[in-house]
């Protein structure tokens, strides 16, 4: 795959803002970035700070978390940008240069910002992809077993009423629901464009919310305030609330492994050990259970990223 991507604090208009910004920018390499004017350093070990990045949803900003202690178990310096919005917004940074290392997901990666029209699914087909097509300032490294993936999930209730089992089974009621997603999940191949395309499914209206959000979205699920919901599928409400994730026949939505991309001239051969021994290491139950502390439990997400680095042998 957390919480949703689009209400998620009113942020929808923020996150719309800040893509027309992006728009504009202009398509230089330098290594400045434009959401705070750091560097993204320089190889780790040069005495600059590697910038590590999320996106704006917990999960993401755990992995980042996950990274930056890693990184600097090391003896490697780290600046924080967590938070910086969707991927429409953040690519472009690592891609100049602004961020150094960002968490990503290799399926929505590859079909939401390098190359829309691909069509590969398994996890061995998207890196291949991916490690041709990347602007040559980037790069990916070693994904984790660990997924997150999209789906279009919906209660047990709305299941049974509708008799719904695959995402094909909306094709028939999607115009009488209203499905709650991020703002950007509307614009996706691996999302609303989509779900038409492949499914022949068109919702009746669209309930846009911020990545960050997710919760919100939970909430708006189980009150029938919107009858479909993208969740992520390592969001323990899953399985807490009885929700049913629509099977997925037609592989829309791909695999989505856990892959640092990096910005090529701020990593060292340490820090890529680093990132490589965490994807080495990290499963999606590790996710699940990581995701219970953060969310249900609201523990610090600083003290789960050591704990699980520690039980992993990554850090002492």
């Amino acid at each position: 795959m957390t919480t949703i991507r689009g209400i998620y604090r009113g942020a929808a208009f923020g996150l719309l803002a800040a893509l027309t910004l992006t728009a504009c920018g202009g398509g230089d390499d330098s290594d400045s970035n434009p959401l705070t004017g750091d560097s993204a350093g320089s190889g780790g070990g040069s005495g600059k700070s590697i910038v590590v990045g999320s996106a704006n949803f917990p999960e993401n900003q755990l992995l980042a978390e996950i990274y930056a202690q890693a990184l600097e178990a090391k003896g490697l310096k780290v600046t924080r940008k967590f938070d910086i919005g969707a991927r429409e917004v953040y690519y472009d940074q690592v891609v100049k240069g602004g961020i150094g290392v960002f968490p990503e997901y290799n399926g929505a990666l590859l079909a939401t910002a390098v190359d829309k029209t691909s069509t590969a699914t398994s996890t061995a087909d998207i890196n291949a992809e991916l490690k041709k097509k990347l602007p040559p300032s980037v790069e990916i490294l070693d994904s984790a077993v660990a997924e997150d993936k999209d789906s279009v999930t919906v209660t047990s209730e709305t299941a049974a009423k509708y008799n719904l089992k695959t995402l094909a089974d909306l094709k028939p009621v999607a115009k009488d629901m209203t499905i709650g997603a991020g703002s950007e999940f509307k614009t996706r191949t691996q999302g609303g464009v989509g779900l038409k395309t492949v499914y022949g499914v068109e919702f009746g209206k669209f309930q846009p919310l911020d990545a960050g959000a997710q919760s919100t979205l939970l909430q708006l699920l189980k009150s029938d305030k919107v009858q479909a919901a993208n969740i992520y599928t390592t969001d323990p409400g899953i399985v807490e609330d009885k929700l049913v994730v629509l099977e997925d026949p037609k592989n829309l939505f791909s695999s989505q492994n856990v892959t640092p991309l990096v910005y090529k001239s701020a990593v060292n051969d340490t820090a890529k050990a680093a990132l490589n021994g965490i994807s080495a290491k990290l499963t999606t139950e590790d996710l699940v259970e990581m995701m219970k502390k953060l969310v249900n439990d609201k523990e610090d997400a600083g003290a789960v990223a050591k704990e699980w680095l520690t039980s992993a042998g990554l850090v002492s």
